[in-house]
Order: C-alpha cells, then sequence, then structure tokens
C-alpha cells in the first residue's frame, strides 16, 4: 500500500510536468520522446542485472498486443485533451479501475467482482466527481468528441491491465512486459507525431528538459517498472483501484508547483477515495452455515 502511494504520489506530480513540458514539445512527440528515452534506460537496467529482453519465448504476439493498446491509449488520452477540458479528461479516464474490474472478473481466475468492492469502486468515483465537479455538465460537440477520446484511453489502460493478468504469458519478467510496451509506442508515436502535423520541439528551456527528463527516468523508467513487478504478484483489480487517488494528487502538485486553485472538497474527496479503497480491499463476508451439528447428531 505504501508503494502504490508513493506511485499514485509520482503520477499525479506527473499532470503537472506533462503542463510544463507541453509548452515546449508537441504532446505525441513528448510522449515518444518519454517512451524511447525510458526504453534505452530499461534495456541497460536488463543487461546490467542479466534479465534477457530478447530471447524468443513465443511471446511476441502478446507483446505487439499490449504495446499496440499502450500506444492507443497514449494517443486517445493526449489528443483527447485537446478537444475536451483536463477537469472532464480526469472523470473519463479514471473510469479504468472498472474496466479492469470487470475484466478480471471475466478472465482472471481468483480476481472476482463481488458488490463490497463494486461500491468501493463507485465510493472512490464519487470521490473523483466530487473533486472535479465543476466538469460535471453538458458538453459542447467537440468535448463529448475529446470526452469520448478519453473513455477509449480508459478501456485501453483497463485491457492491458487485464491483458496481462489473463495472458498465459503473465509470468515475463516485468522488464520484458515494461520493454514491449515502452519500444513499441516510442516507434509508433514518433512516426505518428509528424504525420498529424505536430511542430515536434517548440521552445526546449530548461525546465522542459527537467520536465521530459522526469518523465523519462521517474515516471516511464522506475514507476512503470515497479507497477509491473506489482501487478506480477497483486490482484489487478485490488491495485488498479489506488491510481483514484493519482488525479487528487495532481491537484495537490498543481496548487504546490503551478498556483493551481484546490476546492474545500478535496478533502472530503481524498476521504471518499480512502474509504473506497479500503472496501475494495476488504474480503467479502463469507455466510456460516444455516445451523451447526454438533457430535452425536444433535443439531
Amino acid at each position: 500500500m505504501a508503494v502504490l502511494l508513493l506511485l499514485c504520489a509520482i503520477w499525479g506530480f506527473t499532470q503537472v510536468t506533462i503542463k510544463v513540458a507541453n509548452s515546449g514539445l508537441s504532446p505525441l512527440f513528448q510522449a515518444g520522446l518519454r517512451s524511447a528515452g525510458s526504453a534505452l534506460l530499461l534495456w541497460a537496467w536488463a543487461a546490467a542485472r542479466g534479465v534477457p529482453l530478447f530471447q524468443r519465448d513465443g511471446s511476441l504476439g502478446h507483446g505487439a498486443l499490449i504495446a499496440g493498446l499502450f500506444t492507443a491509449e497514449f494517443v486517445l488520452l493526449y489528443q483527447g485533451l485537446v478537444h475536451t477540458t483536463a477537469a472532464r479528461a480526469v472523470l473519463f479516464i479514471y473510469t479504468a479501475p472498472f474496466v479492469v474490474a470487470i475484466g478480471a472478473h471475466l478472465f482472471v481466475p481468483g480476481e472476482r467482482l463481488h458488490p463490497l468492492k463494486g461500491a468501493g469502486l463507485a465510493c472512490a468515483f464519487a470521490g473523483i466527481a466530487l473533486a472535479f465537479g465543476d466538469a460535471l455538465r453538458l458538453p459542447t460537440r467537440q468535448e463529448l468528441l475529446g470526452d469520448v477520446m478519453e473513455l477509449g484511453a480508459a478501456i485501453c489502460w483497463g485491457a492491458t491491465t487485464v491483458v496481462i493478468k489473463a495472458s498465459r504469458h503473465r509470468t515475463l519478467s516485468p522488464e520484458k512486459t515494461l520493454f514491449y510496451q515502452l519500444a513499441g509506442s516510442a516507434g509508433v508515436l514518433l512516426v505518428l507525431s509528424p504525420l498529424v502535423g505536430e511542430p515536434g520541439v517548440i521552445d526546449p528551456r530548461p525546465a522542459v528538459v527537467a520536465s521530459l527528463v522526469y518523465q523519462i527516468v521517474v515516471v516511464a523508467f522506475a514507476s512503470y517498472l515497479t507497477w509491473f513487478w506489482l501487478l506480477k504478484h497483486y490482484p489487478a483489480g485490488e491495485l488498479s483501484a489506488f491510481s483514484f487517488f493519482t488525479p487528487l494528487f495532481g491537484m495537490l502538485a498543481g496548487a504546490l508547483v503551478l498556483d493551481d486553485p484546490v476546492t474545500p472538497a478535496l478533502a472530503l474527496a481524498m476521504g471518499l477515495v480512502a474509504a473506497g479503497i479500503y472496501l475494495v480491499n476488504r474480503p467479502p463476508r463469507r455466510a456460516g452455515p444455516p445451523f451447526s451439528v454438533e457430535p452425536g447428531g444433535a443439531a
């Protein structure tokens, strides 16, 4: 739980660094550079630890699938933000834990979606909706397009997690699982960026470069590698539920770094998310037998 909260704090601060980097780098170009730089770091890390990344183990098709989902997630996420607001995007992208919970219930043995877990997810999502309540209004036509793209990003995010847990290749090392996604997405994003007319580098001032380096080293390399290690060892639904803390940490980071306003509802939102995650991780009560049978046959 401590590691997951640290990851959520890192990912929440990432929202700030993306905003800063967007002022000097085009969105898809930025995402491609992040994946490429992190893939190189991961290759060096794996080589130093003796973890094979290129051996033939029949996982290429699996790797292509998760790389495709990872790439689609970021394309939809970044392009959706062109059409809708960041607050609306948060509400739609954080439907991903529901995708994970339903997918794990259907495809991952031993990860059933019981009513208590469903109530916990709903409670945590209510916290996010409260924190970003200003976005709860009827969308314009352009915002609706962006909302649909953000929802698609959430489905891709959740589907990636389910595919990794449900696949027969779930025993792959975290390093190889992540390398498939980083290397695959880097190639696609860096090619796609000029095809959609992005200018690429706009203003590479120190703050922009520092934000990109943070995303490469801390986020896409260290935190993602930790996430996939956790995903290999713990249930996907319980892990994914913790991601509800990420946008709340993002709000705090925005207040500290960018002087963004923080509403009084944030404290209540934090409480709702914490309560929801408690319910998600609490095992359901098992009904006892209607009566007990004592030795000798007396009921």
